[in-house]
């Protein structure tokens, strides 16, 4: 169990040291979304707050994924004293869950006053079993798979969640949003909007607030109508609604959804939708094991065998090929 007398999430001035472990496949935004609040809060302060250091397992620079790596300042060392340990990863964190590893994890965490993990830096954590009995997220491309994989867990489409000392999020901007929880609750609001302000990020989200599929970023204040649409496309991915049905629940005619796509994203509800549903395809056939004709029913397809001929016609090649290659 993690040591947690006292919650990091409440207003303190003691500096908080804060111990990012980082895997070689995370995003860099990721990583920049769990580090960079924290550095501007300290130069907003003038003082050093948040004493933070990065960590990978064998002391050599991971690599992130577009191709950049992050320098560390050491190997990670589970005995090592620290407040907060944060887990980063991405891609490929089967490859990591050694058993070393874990163990060294729950060594950790039981020492700290709290433990997190950041997309699929999740799924580390909840393998060392720290999340058992616990609610959590992860990235949405991975929550079905993650709640078969532990059922124990109470999985929470939120953007982040905190269950007593530990945390997860799902993504970069959720990630931001932690940290600017983090700030917030031990520093005060001030010093929270300041740090907000150093990024201009004005589109904080609550805690609870369900992940998209699709990030709308400012269209989400542009048409209500199209964002409208978009969430009703992506909340039936796998049992695709009439564009019909879709232009009646949005409050518009089918003529006029079509006239609102044409002139926002420029192409028609239906190929919009059609384009949306293949992306998740693709991700599925990319990312996981799951059988073809798994994946044709996850994103409304018929059968396997519109899938292939849809998929095919959308990325010049079959699902079994792409997934091969």
């Amino acid at each position: 169990m993690i040591k947690s007398e006292k919650s990091v999430f409440q207003a303190e001035r003691e500096t908080l040291k804060v111990t990012f472990l980082v895997f070689s496949g995370s995003s860099i935004m990721c990583v920049a979304s769990a580090v960079d609040p924290l550095r501007a809060a300290n130069r907003i302060s003038g003082e050093t707050l948040f004493d933070f250091k990065l960590v990978s397992v064998t002391g050599e620079a991971p690599v992130t994924t577009c191709g950049l790596p992050v320098a560390v300042s050491g190997r990670f060392d589970a005995n090592e004293t620290t407040d907060v340990l944060v887990v980063v990863a991405g891609f490929g964190t089967q490859n990591y869950a050694t058993s070393a590893l874990l163990s060294g994890l729950r060594r950790a965490a039981r020492a700290a006053r709290a433990c997190g993990g950041v997309e699929a830096g999740t799924w580390l954590v909840a393998r060392a079993g720290l999340l058992e009995g616990r609610s959590a997220t992860t990235h949405w491309e991975d929550m079905e798979d993650f709640s078969s994989a532990f059922p124990g867990v109470d999985v929470r489409p939120d953007r982040y969640v905190i269950d007593g000392p530990v945390f997860t999020s799902g993504g970069a901007s959720p990630t931001f949003d932690l940290m600017l929880h983090l700030i917030r609750t031990r520093l005060g609001m001030a010093v929270a909007l300041d740090v907000a302000s150093v990024f201009i990020y004005d589109q904080a989200r609550a805690a609870t607030d369900a992940q998209p599929l699709v990030s709308l970023g400012r269209l989400d204040g542009y048409d209500p109508r199209l964002a409208h649409a978009i969430r009703l496309m992506e909340a039936h991915v796998d049992q695709p609604l009439t564009i019909d049905a879709v232009a009646r629940r949005a409050g518009v005619t089918a003529r006029t959804l079509e006239s609102i796509f044409r002139k926002s994203i420029g192409e028609t509800p239906g190929a919009y939708y059609l384009r949306l549903r293949l992306g998740a395809a693709r991700r599925l056939v990319v990312d996981t094991r799951i059988a073809m004709a798994d994946i044709a029913g996850r994103t409304g397809f018929s059968s396997a065998a519109a899938f292939s001929r849809a998929f095919s016609r959308a990325f010049g090649e079959a699902p079994v090929r792409l997934r091969r290659g």
